[in-house]
């Protein structure tokens, strides 16, 4: 056991090196593993720093060399990721009347959560499925859904259109661009790479949420530079 944790912690840090050992080693168990970590990465609040895009693309890169079962991973990486947005919306459900009220919720990053429903209010229920290419928001946008009481069965029809697209998308990238010969010789720069992009939207959300801040005092005042509500 002790020797399973001390692999499965450098696994985390070295995950493009060491995921291919640790699917020789373990085999079967290695299903187990990644359904663990997506489960964790979508499902608890607590664990958003754990890897989500480069982990799938990494998955495609095994499966195209031989080191992974497509339809056994595919199947275990979106039943994770349902049961993760499953989990999480119910416990923004069971804690959204405390949240609303502004009580400090413990292990939950405020912060986090108000982004997330910032992004919330501009997407709608489409976020659900857009939020599963944002790292973070993906973890907090179905406990966001739970809070606001997202009726169920929407909330279920979005939450399995993302994780089929999540998935799909980021395996087949994996599976299509890990053979190319520039991805296989620099690795690494392909997984910062990944992270980059899907950094995007993150960045793009920070850039119009200063702007819409600054929007306000720009109109309250007069081309003079006076205040609207002040007299001339």
């Amino acid at each position: 056991m002790h020797e399973f944790l001390h692999q499965f912690s450098d696994l985390l840090v070295h995950l493009p090196d060491k995921l291919g050992d640790f699917a020789r080693d373990h085999h079967q168990g290695v299903y187990l593993l990644l359904g663990g970590i997506v489960f964790c990465e979508t499902g608890l609040v607590v664990t958003p720093f754990l890897p989500g895009d480069s982990l799938l693309f990494t998955c495609g890169v095994l499966a195209e060399n031989g080191g992974l079962n497509v339809p056994a991973l595919a199947g275990v990486l979106i039943a994770a990721a349902l049961l993760g947005d499953n989990c999480n919306y119910w416990l923004g459900r069971l804690l959204g009347p405390r949240v609303l009220r502004g009580e400090r919720v413990p292990l939950l990053n405020r912060k986090n959560l108000d982004r997330t429903r910032a992004f919330f209010s501009r997407h709608g229920g489409k976020s659900v499925v857009l939020a599963r290419f944002v790292p973070i928001v993906r973890t907090f946008a179905p406990f966001t859904a739970g809070v606001g009481s997202m009726p169920y069965p929407r909330f279920l029809a979005f939450s399995v259109a993302g994780a089929v697209l999540w998935v799909g998308v980021c395996v087949s990238a994996g599976w299509f661009l890990g053979s190319r010969p520039f991805v296989k010789q620099n690795f690494n720069l392909a997984m910062v790479a990944i992270v980059l992009v899907s950094l995007i939207p993150v960045l793009i959300g920070v850039v119009r949420a200063r702007r819409e801040a600054m929007m306000p005092k720009a109109s309250s005042a007069s081309p003079d530079g006076q205040d609207a509500g002040e007299p001339a």
